[in-house]
């Protein structure tokens, strides 16, 4: 696969400078596409997608349950061998892609208060048109480990969640990926539960939310909102549910002949 990138030098190298940069001319205009060699036609190319994970960053805040959205990064990351090597804009970053289609990975370093000063200029620079820009999250009223991807939305008082649309001038039209993390026990202090690591079997179910995550993710990325991200969401939804096979007319025929056997 071949890459192509131009853009002016704005990048400030965390550990070190990714292979992709060029040393050439610099050009004011941003464009990143992957190609294929294609011996019997024009090279095809892809829109870049921009996949933000929102979190507060430092070891102190690493694995609690308003961090998953950093975790869903770093799964994508490791499963599609995407370094993230880059500051920028405030952000974490690691450019690669998932199939042919090249995607940018961020984990913004604002606290998650102020997301919005990362994605914000981040989206603009690389020219990511909103349908393009999937944002991962933490989400009370989905039960611990259950996900859900979503074309559109508002931020249901999401902090995070409301300083990227804040900075996305107020648009609410991009897909996010929404990992449920249940509500906080008895009066329990909301802050409290959020900043609170995962119990053992609560981590187990995450752990297997994030590899179901990554799946629907590259769906999401390489064939769009279809009937698999349908299925996903159906089988997310009814996960921890036993589903009763058996139709509700054959019961109450049974209920029927009793009672004509009664008689």
């Amino acid at each position: 696969m071949l890459y192509s990138v131009w853009a002016p030098t704005t990048f400030t190298p965390y550990q070190r400078i990714p292979d992709f940069r060029r040393k050439r001319p610099i050009h004011t205009k941003f464009r990143v596409s992957a190609s294929i060699p294609d011996t019997h036609g024009p090279k095809k190319e892809y829109t870049p997608w921009l996949i933000v994970g929102l979190g507060n960053p430092g070891n102190k805040y690493h694995g609690t349950r308003h961090n998953v959205g950093f975790e869903m990064i770093d799964s994508i990351s490791q499963k599609e061998g995407i370094k993230l090597n880059t500051i920028q804009s405030r952000a974490l970053i690691g450019i690669g892609s998932i199939g042919e289609v090249p995607i940018l990975l961020a984990k913004p370093q604002t606290y998650m208060n102020f997301s919005g000063e990362a994605v914000g200029p981040l989206a603009a620079y690389y020219q990511v048109p909103l349908r393009h820009i999937l944002l991962v999250y933490d989400e009370m009223s989905l039960p611990n480990g259950v996900m859900r991807v979503q074309p559109k939305g508002g931020h249901g008082h999401h902090n995070g969640l409301k300083s990227v649309m804040d900075h996305l001038d107020s648009c609410r039209e991009f897909p996010r990926l929404c990992a449920g993390i249940g509500n906080p026990p008895g009066t329990m202090d909301q802050r409290a539960f959020l900043l609170q690591k995962f119990s053992i079997e609560e981590r187990k179910q995450v752990n297997a939310a994030l590899e179901q995550g990554v799946e629907a993710v590259r769906t999401l990325v390489m064939k769009g909102f279809d009937d698999g991200i349908t299925r996903f969401n159906l089988g997310q939804k009814y996960k921890y549910h036993k589903v009763d096979l058996l139709p509700k007319r054959n019961t109450a025929r049974n209920v029927k002949g009793e009672r004509s056997t009664r008689n």
